[in-house]
Formats: C-alpha cells, structure tokens, sequence
C-alpha cells in the first residue's frame, strides 16, 4: 500500500531533507482513523572497527514504507485483514523530531481524538517538546 501526500503517492525520492511525517491512517471499513509519526531515517551504532576506539554509526532509511503504526489494535487488523483495508496519508512533513512531535500532539488534541474512539484508534498521547528545538517555527 502507498502513503499518500497532498493527494500525490510518496515515495523515498521525495524525503528531500525531511526527518520523518505526521500521518493519518483511516480504515476504509468503518471509517476509524489513527493519527501518528514515524521518522523517515534510522540511526545504527556499530562496534568500532578493529584497532579503532570510536563507534560508528550508520544512517539508514526506515521501515516507513511497510508502517502502520503503533497502535496494537491498527497493527492486529492489518495481520488478520490486511493492507488494502487501510488507506495512508501524510498530513505534515517535518524537518526535526521535536517537530514531529509537536505536530502528532496537536492533531491529536485538536481532533479530540482520545475522547472519540468511535472515531479514533488513538489511546495515547505523550510528549516532551522544549521550545528551542522549534525555533525555526516561532513567531516572531
């Protein structure tokens, strides 16, 4: 299945220097969504090669392809239905993490997605985001 951004497909081509998206994920049956991040990139740490000290660290692009979040429940209907059930759209591309979160936050907020799960497959919602990791979105 495809993710879909701004009504076009979304493929690796287009990450562009982002660090990952905010999504929703809408189950074609019932109409029940899931709102989520997922980082477009994943960071290794390797053992050092011989005779080195220093670790390494290989940057690889993540499983966003294959993703359909963390939701346990979003997870099992797409082992016993499958794939096709559910259609992907990202909503943000964002450039940082903190970013990210912030967004998730206030979608999911602004939904009142925890108090409607006849609407929501959103159980959970946490974050920790410090305005300095925002700067670049400030109003100033």
């Amino acid at each position: 299945m495809t993710w879909y951004y701004e009504e076009k497909p979304f493929s690796s081509e287009d990450i562009d220097g982002h660090a990952g998206f905010v999504y929703e994920i809408t189950d074609t049956s019932n109409g029940k969504k899931y709102i989520g991040k997922k980082k477009l990139s994943s960071t290794r740490t390797l053992k050092p090669l011989k005779g080195q000290k220093r670790k390494r660290k290989v940057v690889s692009e993540s499983d966003w392809m294959d993703y359909y979040g963390s939701s346990e429940e979003v997870k099992a209907l797409v082992e016993e239905s499958g794939p096709e059930r559910f259609e992907r759209k990202i909503l943000r591309l964002c450039k940082t993490t903190a970013e990210m979160s912030y967004y998730e936050t206030r979608e999911i907020l602004m939904r009142d997605a925890l108090l409607n799960p006849k609407e929501y497959y959103n159980a959970f919602c946490g974050c920790r985001i410090n305005r300095n990791h925002l700067k670049h979105l400030l109003n100033t």
